[in-house]
């Protein structure tokens, strides 16, 4: 008798080809953070065509997805996000992005036709299934706005658990990484605005440079983290952006940082705004000028509940995978926000690739996608014997 899990690994390789078009479909058709929709279509079409039920998700763009097992048992989701990148593609694919300054350079297509697989896989056994799976196609991940906007829709009622991933192109097809704790780092954004006194270029004495002081700023913020955080800590700070002045021969009134700061410690998180404030506010005062600080806080970090990450790194096994540690990342996922409701796992998936994420050649080895898809279907499984 064939087992659900080998069950899932032939199944998929039969689906292989309708995942390829399904991803290319995709990949030719980019669409940015809030505007997908008609990828939402797209993918309407291909779980009505599965005859995968679709509920009522009440936002402009994403589907959210439900396979209801015939024994009772808890609620479990999948995710995958949706939305492109404003990047001009240089793969010169056959299948390239056809609206020019826009590209999946982030593999979000492989995402999306990848769990439209488990979706369909678990299709095929909802006999078996002892409780629900709800497959997310999340918007916005991009702007880290649409997690948070899929959670207040009420996407997340009643959901016991939650898993993804992401592709990663320096792993191997037929890998995984599984981790533990932190994966991805918290993101904050923050703003500066140096106050000074503007004058000739030839007579600074009678000006208040804000180029200057906000040039000793940012040598001071390099300090924030050496000095002001626990060695255990990870954290880092970076001013991406200056703006001060218009000309060559006159002293601007006022200079603009903008960064990010970016640590895997909540503790940390929670500190650094008032470290921030008092480098940059006592910077500025040396000089006889002001500075404002303006933080915006995003997202937490990606942090991996262990009985999450074990579900998974079964469920590789169970499927012949091979899994290593994963290796932490300072980006950030939205996928953070949903991990604040209900313990999850989200983990890399080897694809193979020639170039990393936002690459104008980024690309993908398609094979993955077959075993993506069987995954996240022996995931679900997994999740909901366990959590059962």
């Amino acid at each position: 008798m064939t087992t659900i899990s080998n069950f899932f690994k032939e199944e998929a390789a039969s689906l292989q080809p309708k995942l390829v078009d399904m991803r290319r479909e995709l990949h030719r058709h980019p669409e940015l953070s809030n505007e997908e929709h008609e990828t939402t279509k797209r993918i309407r079409a291909w779980l009505t065509e599965l005859g995968i039920r679709q509920l009522d998700l009440n936002l402009p763009t994403g589907v959210l997805a439900e396979v209801k097992g015939a024994l009772p048992g808890p609620t479990i989701m999948l995710r995958a996000d949706i939305d492109a990148l404003p990047v001009k593609e240089e793969t010169g694919l056959p299948f390239a992005s056809t609206v020019t300054g826009k590209m999946h350079a982030c593999g979000h297509d492989f995402h999306t036709a990848s769990m439209i697989g488990a979706a369909a896989l678990l299709k095929e056994r909802a006999d078996e299934l002892r409780g629900t799976v709800r497959i997310l196609f999340q918007p916005a991940e991009e702007l880290a706005v649409g997690a948070r906007a899929v959670i207040e829709a009420g996407a997340l009622d009643g959901v016991t658990a939650i898993f993804g991933m992401h592709n990663k192109p320096d792993l191997p097809i037929g890998t995984v990484g599984i981790r533990t704790g932190p994966l991805m780092a918290s993101v904050d954004r923050f703003e500066i605005e140096v106050k000074g006194k503007g004058g000739h270029a030839g007579m600074p004495e009678a000006a208040i440079d804000p180029v200057v002081v906000s040039s000793a700023i940012v040598g001071a913020l390099q300090t924030l983290i050496s000095r002001n955080a626990s060695p255990k800590h990870s954290a880092v700070v970076s001013v991406c952006k200056l703006q001060a002045g218009s000309t060559w021969n006159v002293i601007p009134d006022t200079g603009v940082l903008e960064g990010t700061v970016r640590t895997f410690e909540p503790e940390a998180r929670v500190r650094i705004p008032d470290q921030m404030k008092r480098v940059v506010e006592g910077v500025a005062a040396g000089y006889g000028a002001e500075a404002v600080l303006n933080w915006m806080g995003m997202l937490p970090a990606v942090n991996n509940e262990a009985n999450m990450a074990e579900i998974m790194r079964v469920a590789a096994e169970a499927q012949g995978l091979q899994v290593v540690e994963a290796e932490p990342t300072m980006g950030g996922e939205d996928f953070a926000l949903y991990q604040e409701h209900v313990p999850g796992c989200f983990i890399w998936m080897g694809t193979g690739g020639t170039e990393q994420w936002h690459h104008p050649k980024f690309t993908l080895k398609e094979e993955a996608l077959a075993i993506s898809a069987a995954l996240f279907a022996e995931t679900a499984v997994q999740a909901l014997k366990t959590l059962g």
